[in-house]
Formats: C-alpha cells, structure tokens, sequence
C-alpha cells in the first residue's frame, strides 16, 4: 500500500455507518463531520476515548489526520462506528505489523448485534400484553 495516499474505509454499529479518511503524515486532527473531535462529542471522554482507541492500541497517535462522515443510530453507536472505521484503515495501511495488534484487540470485527424487530401482537420484540384470567 502506498504510504502517502488518503485510505479510505467504512465503519458500522447497530445502524451508524461511519466514512472514515485517514491521511497518513498529519499533525493528528479528527474532524467528525465538519467539526473538531472534542465539540462533536461535546467533551465526552468515554466516546473520545472510543475513537482514539486504535491508534493508542497501535502508538500511532498524532501520526494521521482523520477525517470522518458518520450517520445514524446513536451518539455512542456512532463513536464505536467511528473506532470500527479508522481500525480497518490503519490495517489496510500496514497489514503485516498494525493488523494483528487491532486484531488481538478485537477492532476490526465488526459487532453483529441489532435491534430485534417488534413483533405483531406483541408490545415490543418480545414483551407481550398483559395476561387477564377474568
């Protein structure tokens, strides 16, 4: 891979998609759409920290610059969407040597887990009305 071109991937939870740029030689910026990483999740350290996870993992914080377009779902979905996308684009910049830490970490898998569907007759998925025996 080439060292100085943009890598783009796509990271996902529940139903947040994040589009993540990662241009290797940056100063270290994250945008999360059009905005700094810390007024985006409003200084929220555990989202924050869920997004610089990876490059801790990998000590390669300050070494990229990010820039990430996330839709859907919640803010805390949208975080790990967002930790999910930048794993994949860091493995894809190094495969022999970043890959195996983040995998060992277990962010390149993505988490399958979605809302169950609402049922008919039923309240919600699984919860059902109250049984009347008179």
């Amino acid at each position: 891979m080439a060292k100085s071109s943009v890598i783009l991937t796509r990271g996902a939870r529940k139903t947040s998609v994040a589009r993540v740029f990662l241009k290797p030689g940056g100063k270290g910026n994250i945008t999360v759409n059009g905005k700094d990483l810390k007024e985006y999740f409003k200084n929220v350290s555990k989202y924050i920290e869920n997004v610089l996870q990876p490059f801790k993992v990998t000590n390669t914080l300050g070494k990229f610059d990010v820039y990430v377009n996330v839709s859907g779902g919640g803010i805390s979905a949208q975080s790990i969407a967002i930790r999910h996308g930048i794993s994949l684009a860091l493995a894809k910049y190094d495969p022999n040597t970043l890959r195996p830490i983040l995998r060992k970490m277990n962010l390149v898998t993505r988490d399958p887990r979605m809302v169950e569907r609402k049922k008919y007759g039923k309240v919600k998925a699984r919860k059902s009305k109250q049984y009347s025996k008179r």
